[in-house]
C-alpha cells in the first residue's frame, strides 16, 4: 500500500491516459468495446489509489456505498430496454450533479478547514454547475420518460425568470466568496437548483437529443468541480474530458439540426407545439398505402435497399427482426445498408447502439454525410420509425421550424416505403410531405409485426 501511495501521481497519470483512450475508442463502433474496457481499468486504478492516499477513510461505509451502487447499476444495465436508455442516461447525469452539490456543501461546512480564494471560487463553480445539472437532468428524465409534460414551458415571463435566477445565483455566490457566509452559499445552491428546472422546462421534445448531450457536458464539468474541491487531479482530468467532449458533441448535434447551441441552452424550441397544431388543422392529403407483402416484394426485387431507422424501431424492439430481414434480402443478392442521422432517436448514438445490439455489421451502417449522395441511385428506401430526419420541408419550406436542418435525403430514392403506426406527426410535431409523394408507399402497423410479416413473405 505504501508503494501505491508513493507512486500515486504516476498511477493517476496512467488512469488519465486510459480515460483519453476510452474517448478515442468510443468515437467508433469498432473501438467501443475496447474503449469501455480502458475506462473500467482507469477508474479501478483511480479508485484504488484514492482509497490508499485518503486520510482515515471509513472503509466500511465506502464499501457499502460501492456495493449498493454497483448492485443498482448492474440491475439497471441488465433490465433497461433500449427505449428507456435516453432517460436512464439523463438520470445518471443527475446523480453526478447531486454528488457535486453534496461534496461542495460538505466542504463549506467543514469547520476545521479555511478555504483560500481559489478554493472558494472552485466551490462556487462546482456547486452551481452541479445544482443546475441535477435539476436539469431530472426534468430531462421526466420529459423523456413521459413522467412530465413534454411540451415546452412558454410565456414572456420565462426569460426574465431565467435571468433573475442567474443573477441571484451569481450575487449570492459572490457574497459567499467575499464573506464565506454559509447562508449565502445555501441560497446560491437553491437558486442554481431552481435555475436548472427553468433552463430545461422551456425546451421542446425535438431538442431532447441535444439536451442529453449538453447535460453530459454539464455532468463532466460538475465532476471536474468535485475534483478541485477534493484536490484530486485524476477527477479533474476525467471531468474535463467528459465536459469538453460533451460540449463538442452538443455543437455537432446543433449543427446537424441547424440550431444555435445558445438557443437550445436558454430554451429556444423548434416550435413543435405550434407546428403540431398547424399539422392537426391541415387538410388531409392523399397518400398511397400497401401491405407488408407489397413492401417485401418491392425490396426483394431491388438491387439496393437503404434502411432509415428511428425511435419507432426502438419502441417496438424490432431491431433483431429487421436485421434478420436484412440478411434474407442480402442472401437474395440485394445490397442492404443502414442510414443514420446524427439526431435519430432520443440521444446521440441511439440508433447505432440499437443496431449494434442486433449485431448489424458495422460496414453496413453509414452516417448521413456518407450516404446522402447515394440516395438518388438507391432503388428502395425503407423508413422505419423515423419521421423528422427525412422530412423534405427542412430543405424546401422556409417557414418550417426545421428549415435548414440537414436530413437524410430519402425522397431522392426511386421508391420509398414508410412503416408507421399512423399518419401522426413526428416528435417535432410536423407533418411530413415525404409521406404524400407518388413514389412513397405507407405501411401501417407496429414496426416489429410489419418486419416479421415482410420476413415471412421473403421466405416463401
Amino acid at each position: 500500500m505504501n508503494l501505491i501511495a508513493q507512486y500515486a501521481d504516476w498511477i493517476y497519470l496512467v488512469a488519465a491516459v486510459l480515460f483519453i483512450l476510452t474517448l478515442k475508442g468510443l468515437s467508433s463502433p469498432t473501438g467501443a468495446i475496447a474503449g469501455n474496457r480502458y475506462g473500467m481499468v482507469g477508474m479501478a486504478l483511480a479508485v484504488l489509489v484514492t482509497l490508499v492516499i485518503a486520510p482515515s477513510p471509513n472503509f466500511a461505509l465506502i464499501v457499502l456505498a460501492m456495493v449498493a451502487g454497483a448492485a443498482v447499476g448492474l440491475y439497471r444495465a441488465k433490465t433497461v430496454p433500449m427505449t428507456q436508455m435516453p432517460e436512464t442516461v439523463a438520470l445518471m447525469h443527475s446523480l453526478v450533479g447531486l454528488a457535486a452539490v453534496l461534496i461542495a456543501l460538505a466542504a463549506v461546512h467543514n469547520g476545521d478547514q479555511h478555504h483560500s480564494t481559489v478554493q472558494r471560487v472552485e466551490l462556487f463553480i462546482g456547486c452551481f454547475i452541479g445544482g443546475i445539472t441535477f435539476t436539469a437532468s431530472v426534468v430531462a428524465w421526466g420529459k423523456l420518460s413521459a413522467k412530465l409534460a413534454a411540451k415546452p414551458l412558454k410565456g414572456g415571463w420565462v426569460k426574465p425568470v431565467q435571468i433573475g435566477l442567474a443573477l441571484g445565483m451569481l450575487g449570492f455566490g459572490g457574497h459567499y466568496f467575499i464573506t464565506e457566509s454559509l447562508t449565502s452559499f445555501w441560497v446560491m445552491t437553491a437558486f442554481s437548483v431552481v435555475l436548472g428546472y427553468f433552463l430545461i422546462a422551456p425546451i421542446g421534445g425535438g431538442d431532447m437529443p441535444v439536451v442529453v448531450s449538453m447535460l453530459n457536458s454539464y455532468s463532466g464539468w460538475a465532476a471536474a468541480g468535485i475534483g478541485f474541491t477534493l484536490n484530486n487531479s485524476v477527477l479533474i482530468i476525467a471531468g474535463s474530458l467528459v465536459g469538453s467532449s460533451g460540449a463538442i458533441l452538443s455543437y455537432i448535434m446543433c449543427k446537424a439540426m441547424n440550431r444555435s447551441l445558445m438557443n437550445v441552452i436558454f430554451g429556444g424550441g423548434m416550435g413543435g407545439d405550434e407546428a403540431a397544431g398547424a399539422a392537426g388543422d391541415a387538410v388531409q392529403k392523399a397518400y398511397k398505402s400497401g401491405s407488408a407483402d407489397d413492401a417485401a416484394f418491392m425490396m426483394s426485387n431491388a438491387d439496393s435497399v437503404v434502411i432509415v431507422p428511428g425511435y419507432g424501431l426502438a419502441v417496438s424492439r424490432a431491431q433483431h427482426a429487421l436485421q434478420e430481414y436484412a440478411n434474407a434480402l442480402t442472401e437474395k443478392g440485394v445490397k442492404v445498408r443502414y442510414a443514420i442521422h446524427p439526431v435519430a432517436g432520443r440521444m446521440p448514438g441511439h440508433m447505432n447502439v440499437l443496431l449494434a445490439e442486433a449485431e448489424v455489421p458495422y460496414e453496413q451502417v453509414q452516417e448521413m454525410e456518407e450516404i446522402n449522395s447515394d440516395f438518388s441511385n438507391t432503388d428502395v428506401v425503407l423508413v422505419i420509425g423515423a419521421n423528422d430526419v427525412v422530412n423534405p420541408a427542412a430543405l424546401k419550406d422556409k417557414q418550417s421550424p426545421i428549415y435548414g436542418m440537414p436530413i437524410l435525403e430519402a425522397h431522392k430514392a426511386r421508391t420509398v416505403i414508410v412503416v408507421k403506426r399512423s399518419m401522426s406527426a413526428g416528435y417535432a410535431g410536423l407533418d411530413n410531405e415525404l409521406f404524400y409523394l407518388d413514389k412513397t408507399m405507407m405501411v401501417f402497423g407496429d414496426a416489429k409485426k410489419v418486419v416479421e410479416d415482410m420476413l415471412k413473405a421473403v421466405a416463401h
